[in-house]
């Protein structure tokens, strides 16, 4: 019995793992909030940072007419902003970029970052 409920136990740990990854696009609306000083996801304008309007699947520091830093010129060459290279990014932004422009410290939540790449994904979504 007791191989049956540990087996139980897993089973549930990693199905709220996969949602926690699949994450909620109104939830990230909301968590959005904190980003949107710097940045939109729904127009295509820079701010204070780049938009992030399609930014999953866009070569990393590459929005046009957004002057990146030298460390994220040279953090993103080569690489694509996908979910996992955001689930790494977004928590420590400072700490994975050393001397990005970006003065967030970060979504501390594992819940936070999954529903931001959601929202990221899908804006509509969280209407």
């Amino acid at each position: 019995m007791k191989f049956t409920s540990a087996m139980l136990a897993a089973a549930l740990t990693l199905s709220a793992g996969a949602a926690l990854a699949d994450g909620d696009a109104k939830a990230g609306a909301l968590v959005f909030k904190k980003c949107a000083a710097c940045h939109t996801a729904t127009e295509p304008t820079n701010k204070v940072g780049p938009s992030l309007m399609g930014v999953i699947g866009r070569p990393v520091a590459s929005y046009a007419g957004y002057n990146y830093s030298p460390a994220m010129k040279t953090f993103g060459a080569g690489k694509t902003w996908d979910e996992a290279t955001l689930s790494a990014y977004l928590p420590d932004p400072k700490g994975m970029v050393k001397g990005t422009k970006m003065s967030f410290v970060g979504l501390k939540k594992a819940e936070d970052v999954a529903n931001v790449i959601a929202y990221l994904k899908d804006p509509a979504a969280a209407k």
